[in-house]
C-alpha cells in the first residue's frame, strides 16, 4: 500500500481533500473516487491537486467526488490560496489564472470574466415548463430564481437540468435562487461531479449574484448566504450586460492534516 500525505480543508461548507504532491502515477481520477468517498476514504466534496506552473505560483487541478475533472472552482481556489500561506498569489486553473488575496481567514479571488450569457431559456424538465439563466463563470451554470427555496427539490429538479439535452455534452451545475432583499440573495446548488446538492459553490454563488443584477436593480456588491449558512460576498463592475472585476470573498480553514492509504 502506498502512503498519501493530506490536507482536509472547507471554505463555507465546500470541503475538499488538498495534496501537494502528485500521485498521479497512481491514477488521479480514482484517488478522487477513492479519498471522496464519505464512508471508505476521508470524504470530500473534491480533490485539489497542487502542481508547478510555468505561468503562476501554482497550478491547481480538480477532480469531483466522481472522478470527473472540472475546469475550476471558486471555493478550491480559495482552500488552495489558504493553504499557500501567502498574502496575494496567483494560480492556474484549466479556465485561466486566478487571483488571490488573504487576510486571516478571509480570501478574496479575482475570476476570470463570465461568459456565454443568456437570459431566460424556457425548458421543461419533470413535466415542468421553467426559464432559467445560464452564465460560465469558469465553470456552467444554469441560475433560476425560486420562491420558497426551502422547498424546492434540488436534488430532484436539479439533476433533470444538470443532464438535460440543451447542456449536452458538458453539462451544468444548477443554481437555485431566491432574493431576500437588495443585493442580498440565498442559493442552493446541484453540483456536476458530485452529483449532489452541496452546502456551498463559489462558482455558484458568482453566477447568481451577476444574474440577479443583470434582471434586478442590485448595486455591485452582492451578498449570498449558502446552505451551510455561510455567507460569501460578490463584488463586480458592470458594463452594460459585461462583467468585470468579479471577485469572490468567503471564509476558509484548515480542518486537519493526515495520512491515506491507497
Amino acid at each position: 500500500m502506498q502512503k498519501i500525505n493530506f490536507t482536509k480543508m472547507v471554505a463555507s461548507g465546500n470541503d475538499f481533500v488538498l495534496m501537494s504532491t502528485n500521485y498521479r502515477a497512481l491514477g488521479l481520477k480514482k484517488i478522487a473516487q477513492k479519498i471522496c468517498d464519505r464512508k471508505f476514504g476521508v470524504g470530500a466534496d473534491g480533490l485539489l491537486i497542487l502542481e508547478k506552473s510555468k505561468s503562476a505560483d501554482v497550478r491547481m487541478r480538480i477532480f469531483n467526488a466522481d472522478g470527473s475533472e472540472a475546469e475550476m472552482c471558486g471555493n478550491g481556489v480559495r482552500c488552495t490560496a489558504l493553504y499557500m500561506r501567502r498574502k496575494e498569489a496567483n494560480i492556474e486553473t484549466k479556465a485561466g489564472i486566478i487571483e488571490s488575496r488573504v487576510a486571516q481567514d478571509k480570501i478574496k479571488i479575482k475570476l476570470t470574466c463570465p461568459k456565454n450569457i443568456k437570459l431566460d431559456i424556457p425548458i421543461k424538465v419533470i413535466k415542468r415548463n421553467l426559464k432559467l439563466n445560464f452564465i460560465d463563470t469558469g465553470v456552467p451554470h444554469a441560475v433560476i430564481f425560486v420562491e420558497g427555496l426551502d422547498e424546492i427539490h434540488v436534488e430532484q429538479i436539479g439533476r433533470s437540468i444538470r443532464y438535460h439535452k440543451i447542456f449536452y455534452p458538458r453539462g451544468t451545475n444548477v443554481d437555485f435562487v431566491e432574493v431576500l432583499g437588495k443585493d442580498y440573495i440565498a442559493i442552493r446548488t446541484y453540483e456536476r461531479g458530485v452529483e449532489d446538492e452541496t452546502l456551498a459553490c463559489g462558482t455558484g454563488s458568482v453566477a447568481s449574484a451577476l444574474i440577479c443584477a443583470l434582471k434586478t436593480k442590485a448595486g455591485n456588491k452582492i451578498k449570498v448566504l449558502t446552505k451551510g449558512g455561510d455567507v460569501l460576498t460578490v463584488y463586480f463592475r458592470k458594463e452594460g450586460d459585461r462583467f468585470k472585476d468579479v471577485w469572490l470573498e468567503g471564509q476558509a480553514r484548515i480542518v486537519y492534516k493526515g495520512e491515506y492509504y491507497v
